[in-house]
């Protein structure tokens, strides 16, 4: 049989902030609920019409850290990651969930839109990218690296040479 792909991929709002836990050895974990929303037009009214969907988002180790951290209600997200359904027994029935589990995470949206504190959002990742598939380390400010011409670099025209 074939290998299959398991593979999510969201921008959306997050609807609440962040819901934090840790394991006995002190691995984090953070849930949080996106919002997507598709809208269209009815054909035969003419009516503008809008679904929302709500998918539930779990982040481990290090990324959850940062989640933690630097997300909030409101924001804007990308979210990279793969579906997995978990069940449970309550009351003698059987229940299911299926949930995303995030092996990458970037904020989207402006600085002031963003509803931090001033400057807080300057110490935040970029981008979060888990090359094992649950956490991260925060991406390098993009302000470390020191501004120079393209000329310094010998790129000289080299916007003129670009074929499209």
């Amino acid at each position: 049989m074939a290998r299959g792909i398991n593979k999510v991929i969201l921008v959306g709002t997050v609807g609440r902030d962040p819901e934090m836990k840790y394991t006995p050895s002190g691995d984090a974990i953070a849930n949080i609920s996106i919002a997507t929303s598709e809208s269209w037009k009815d054909k035969n009214t003419g009516e503008k019409k809008e679904v929302t969907e709500w998918h539930r988002v779990v982040f481990y180790r290090q990324l959850a850290d940062i989640v933690g951290k630097y997300v909030r209600k409101g924001q804007q997200v990308y979210i990279e990651g793969s579906l997995k359904t978990r069940s449970w027994e309550k009351d003698g029935q059987k229940h299911y969930a299926t949930d995303i589990v995030a092996s990458e995470m970037q904020m989207l949206g402006s600085r002031q839109g963003s509803g931090m504190g001033a400057g807080s959002y300057d110490e935040a990742p970029r981008s979060s990218n888990s090359g094992g598939g649950y956490g991260s380390a925060p991406a390098a400010q993009q302000s470390a690296a020191p501004q120079s011409s393209h000329n310094d670099r010998g790129f000289e025209d080299f916007d003129d040479d670009i074929p499209f």
